[in-house]
């Protein structure tokens, strides 16, 4: 059974920074696209960052030159990186995984990310 275990979310003070944590288990992705999404309260779920199989990134405009996606394939994980963390970055982050051979998707459980000002 696959498994997307998200981890390094927490509360941080404006400016501050995080980073998250996606690591796979139970199947190895060697062709997968892989995406941050986040949800705020009241907010529809929306696409942060994507990271394809050939290392290519896109990140949303609302976090472009602040947060930076990444993967290691050997361990199956990628990640998050969030610098100057702004209230408005408050949110439940997702990692998603979507496999390039059979399209199917897999959802981790959300962890929290808190902003204060």
């Amino acid at each position: 059974q696959v498994q997307l275990v998200e981890s390094g979310g927490g509360l941080v003070e404006a400016g501050g920074s995080l980073r998250l944590s996606c690591a796979a288990s139970g199947r190895i992705f060697s062709a997968a696209v892989r995406d941050w999404y986040r949800q705020a309260p009241g907010k529809s779920r929306e696409l942060v960052a994507t990271i394809t199989s050939g290392g290519s990134t896109n990140h949303a405009d609302s976090v472009k030159g602040r947060f930076t996606i990444s993967r290691d394939s050997a361990k199956n994980t990628h990640y998050l990186q969030m610098n100057s963390l702004k209230p408005e970055d408050t949110a439940v982050y997702y990692c998603k995984v979507v496999t390039t051979n059979d399209g199917r998707a897999y959802w981790g459980q959300g962890t929290q990310v808190t902003v204060s000002s």
